[in-house]
């Protein structure tokens, strides 16, 4: 397995690994499955900020892909992101999740970014599971939150913290100039 990060070029298998968690799951909030055009995009802007990493089999095929987000859009939050995966329907429960998480944090590490976040649909245990056994902890419950599927979905978020906060945080180093 190698792990290393997205090309523009990458999206459509991007696209393919996140379609059934589109149209069959609320796993994701979003109801239609992005375009490649439209996921290329995404891609692009989350690039010039943040890691985006894909992991390819022995084949060079992509089976699942982890990146970071802006938490919040203001400059107090600079040292925060909202961590995002995606693993190939054939490829959970391997450990490669795990590959993906800990790489992102090496990157977000030399970001200067503390504090991961991560949004779970409640009631999805393999996630909750999968993100304690990384460390992260739950910090908010929101009832009934998202829609999809004809049903309210409640949503928790979980919290990690890498390393010790300093007193007064080394500034933010966008990905694009590591």
């Amino acid at each position: 397995m190698k792990i290393r990060v997205a090309e523009i070029e990458d999206a459509a298998s991007l696209v393919e690994i996140y379609r059934p968690y589109v149209e069959k799951t609320a796993i994701t909030f979003e109801y239609e499955v992005p375009t490649v055009e439209e996921y290329t995009q995404r891609m692009a802007q989350t690039l010039k900020k943040y890691p985006y990493l894909v992991l390819e089999n022995e084949q060079e095929k992509i089976v699942g892909y982890a990146y970071a987000g802006t938490y919040k859009g203001r400059t107090a939050y600079d040292w925060s992101v909202e961590v995002t995966i995606y693993l190939d329907q054939e490829n959970h429960g391997h450990g490669y999740g795990k590959l993906l998480y800990t790489a992102l944090e090496v990157y977000l590490s030399k970001q200067h970014v503390y504090q991961l976040t991560a949004c779970i649909t409640a009631g999805n245990g393999a996630s909750e599971h999968f993100h304690e056994k990384l460390g992260y902890r739950k910090v908010a419950h929101f009832a009934q939150i998202g829609y999809k599927f004809g049903q309210w979905y409640d949503v928790c978020w979980m919290q990690k913290t890498l390393g010790d906060l300093p007193s007064q945080p080394a500034p933010f180093i966008p990905f694009s100039e590591l």
